[in-house]
């Protein structure tokens, strides 16, 4: 569809009208290239760029909100603290897409606990960790992820185990966990679609690498090495639900096509033939069998499509309460009597 030789989706806007400020971050940082991903999947979802709502904490990551979707709403919390800030907002407002942005740092050190009960909590939220496993900030310090044993220039050599943080997402109980390479725009772009088609949290663990403190080649969180050692559980696509969901344009092999809530699919076509997304256990087990033999592997690594959202657990009515009136939520005096009354 096209306004003169000006490009626009199907509501009307063109790429530009999801832009964002300049980036301010290095040169080929792993964060700028996500950006663009998250630019281009909301324009080819027709997203409306006023039902976003954009959430970040601290840190190189958390400030890449401002290079996308700048007409949409967004709120830069405190560091860690995202996630409560996030589960707040859509509390009080469940039309809203959410994006919450954060980084190894963020998530999983200081915010660990924050992730794990929104984990728990399951709003809906497309979760992305800009993951480079150092803090890019303050000088390239190493990160919770940075992988044991590693030894970078700056920061000397990491003497403590690395944390996982799609292994953290799945025991915590989310039911959409994948991990993507910031240098794999298409699986990003795939990925980013299926996410935004998930009723619940939605985790993309995205190795981002930072050009400053972490791209030495021989880091696995590097671009050098992802390019090199990138593992791909299964090829993806995504398949919106006016589309007909055809395979003919895949190569020979084991096709697993999921619907989700939204009537939406993703083809998953299996690479590891022996590999099951659906399966807890052997998610868990794929990748700690990945950290223990130093492979990069990528894709959906666990979906679980039964889990209730928030807002079904806590039995919201449809209509937001932030469009509710004053009339409506608020207890009438007849009835706090009342419930005064039980108290003496």
């Amino acid at each position: 569809m096209g306004r003169g030789r000006v490009r626009v989706n199907e509501i009307g806007l063109q790429k530009t009208d999801y832009g964002g400020q300049p980036t301010t971050l290095c040169q080929g940082c792993g964060h700028n290239s996500i950006a663009s991903q998250i630019i281009q999947v909301a324009y080819d979802l027709n997203i409306k760029p006023h039902e976003i709502i954009k959430l970040s904490g601290i840190g190189c990551s958390s400030k890449s909100p401002a290079y996308f979707l700048g007409r949409s709403h967004g709120f830069n919390a405190l560091h860690g603290r995202m996630p409560s800030v996030g589960t707040g907002a859509l509390v009080a407002n469940h039309s809203l897409n959410a994006i919450g942005v954060s980084g190894d740092g963020d998530t999983a050190s200081i915010g660990m606990g924050q992730f794990k009960h929104s984990m728990r909590r399951n709003a809906r939220m497309v979760y992305i960790v800009e993951n480079n496993g150092v803090y890019g900030l303050t000088k390239g310090q190493f990160s919770a992820t940075a992988d044991e044993g590693l030894e970078l220039k700056y920061a000397g050599k990491n003497p403590f185990p690395e944390i996982d943080i799609c292994m953290e997402a799945i025991v915590a109980g989310c039911g959409f966990v994948a991990r993507s390479f910031a240098g794999d725009p298409k699986q990003v772009q795939e990925l980013l679609k299926a996410a935004f088609s998930h009723r619940g949290t939605a985790v993309l663990d995205i190795i981002s690498p930072c050009v400053a403190f972490n791209n030495d080649d021989h880091s696995p969180k590097s671009y050098g090495y992802g390019k090199e050692h990138q593992l791909p559980l299964h090829a993806i696509g995504w398949v919106p639900p006016a589309e007909e969901i055809m395979i003919d344009d895949y190569e020979p092999g084991e096709m697993v096509t999921v619907e989700l809530h939204d009537g939406s699919h993703i083809q998953l076509r299996k690479l590891d033939e022996k590999y099951d997304p659906t399966n807890k256990l052997a998610a868990l087990h794929r990748l700690q069998w990945a950290q223990e033999n130093e492979e990069f592997i990528t894709g959906l690594i666990y979906y679980n499509p039964d889990r209730p959202s928030l807002v079904e657990t806590c039995n919201m009515v449809d209509t937001p309460l932030a469009h509710l009136t004053a009339e409506q939520i608020r207890p009438s005096r007849e009835s706090l009597e009342a419930l005064m009354a039980t108290l003496q």
